[in-house]
């Protein structure tokens, strides 16, 4: 076994495992946390697969964004840390599907005769650079990317300004 397979193996435990903490906890700050993560484990997997570019995206975007949702938590709930208890009424439920979907997952993929099969490496740079200047120019998706951005900043004003005290 590689160096490679076993840090795959080890951030895929994390990953699940974190994931698996984010349905079960009561606490919405400690499902927050446990939510970036999992979703930074997702970034190590881009990483691994020499996709740097879709790394930082991840970073920046879900894990930026998992901030914006810890803010909102925060400011717009009255109770965040639940009734006390550590788990989630259904946990035992949850950790039965997900079982049963895995394993399915599993026998189906198992069944495909390219299951095991190496992709050979493929050079992204110009793709990337591509994608990279499409994003910012004014022939590309500049209107989109300004879009969004401000699609993403009006709910953190609107939360900020229920949030705040009356005077």
């Amino acid at each position: 076994m590689t160096s490679i397979q076993i840090l795959f193996i080890v951030i895929s435990a994390i990953t699940l495992v974190s994931a698996l903490m984010v349905v079960t906890r009561r606490n919405m700050v400690h499902a927050a946390l446990y939510l970036v993560v999992a979703l930074l484990g997702v970034a190590v997997f881009f990483i691994l697969l020499n996709a740097g570019f879709f790394a930082v995206i991840q970073i920046l975007v879900y894990i930026g964004a998992i901030a914006i949702l810890m803010i909102f938590a925060v400011m717009l709930t009255r109770q965040v840390t639940g009734d006390g208890s550590a788990f989630n009424k259904n946990v035992l439920l949850a950790v039965l599907i997900t079982l049963t979907v895995f394993a399915g997952l599993y026998l189906i993929l198992s069944g495909w005769s390219s299951f095991g099969v190496e992709m050979p490496d493929v050079d992204t740079s110009d793709s990337i650079a591509a994608l990279g200047e499409a994003f910012f120019s004014a022939d590309g998706y500049l209107i989109p990317t300004i879009t969004a951005s401000i699609l993403l900043l009006v709910p953190l004003i609107g939360a900020i300004y229920v949030a705040r005290k009356k005077e």
